[in-house]
């Protein structure tokens, strides 16, 4: 596991960015599951303005890793701030744009888009796999829409799961467990002083940190990498 530290969000987004581009030329292909948030948000602002020419989008297929289950024009999906802030300002071909289809039956859908990461995703070990799976983690210690009340869900055997939100209940898609520790690399893009508690407990595993489902991200690979601001990096030692 490996921490990169940055001063504010800005700067993890720029540092993000310049890190995703280098991975993209690096490959003849490649397969990222992406997150929604604030964090991320920013990331595509910066990926929008600075590397629209720079990177190769014709060699890129984005997924997402997790979805509420609203139509694609609603604010509240994470598809439509993708699109209004990276898919919208870049030259990708539709083809290469795999959303996870909200507006469908929750149940109906997970499995659609199991089988849609089945037959798009290279193969090892006759396994799906993510070249990277990006990540965030709510004040609470959930990851993609895994909650800490909704934690067996990590263990499924399938590789999309649907999930309630705890508050409000709301339905959303999520990837499991299963294909997120297959990723070649994951990294938690995290910022601000409310995850500072968390962020410390999960990598120094301390506290309760097996209860949060982000301290259950481990990649059979090893390749895990925090990108956080100073104040969410800010109790670790």
């Amino acid at each position: 596991m490996e921490t990169r530290i940055f001063e504010n969000k800005e700067a993890v987004a720029k540092g993000f960015s310049a890190y995703l581009s280098d991975l993209i030329d690096s490959k003849s292909e490649i397969h990222i599951a992406l997150s929604g948030g604030s964090t991320p948000k920013i990331v595509f602002d910066e990926l929008a303005a600075k590397y629209r020419e720079k990177i190769d989008w014709k060699k890129v297929h984005f997924y997402w890793g997790d979805e509420r289950c609203v139509p694609p024009s609603d604010s509240e999906s994470n598809f439509k701030m993708t699109q209004d802030h990276l898919l919208s300002k870049i030259e990708m071909p539709a083809g290469n744009v795999h959303r996870i289809q909200g507006e469908n039956d929750p149940s109906q859908e997970a499995k659609r888009y199991s089988e849609v990461l089945q037959k798009q995703l290279p193969a090892e070990n006759g396994m799906p796999r993510f070249d990277l799976v990006i990540l965030g983690m709510g004040d609470d210690g959930h990851t993609a829409s895994i909650f800490p009340d909704s934690i067996d869900q990590w263990e499924a055997k399938d590789l999309c799961v649907t999930v309630a939100h705890p508050v409000s209940g709301q339905i959303r898609v999520s990837l499991s467990g299963e294909i997120i520790n297959r990723a070649e690399t994951v990294a938690f893009l995290v910022t601000g002083k409310s995850k500072a508690e968390k962020v410390r407990e999960v990598i120094q595993k301390e506290g309760n940190f097996d209860s949060y489902p982000a301290s259950l991200v481990k990649p059979e690979s090893g390749n895990l990498i925090w990108f956080l601001d100073e104040d969410a990096a800010a109790d670790l030692r």
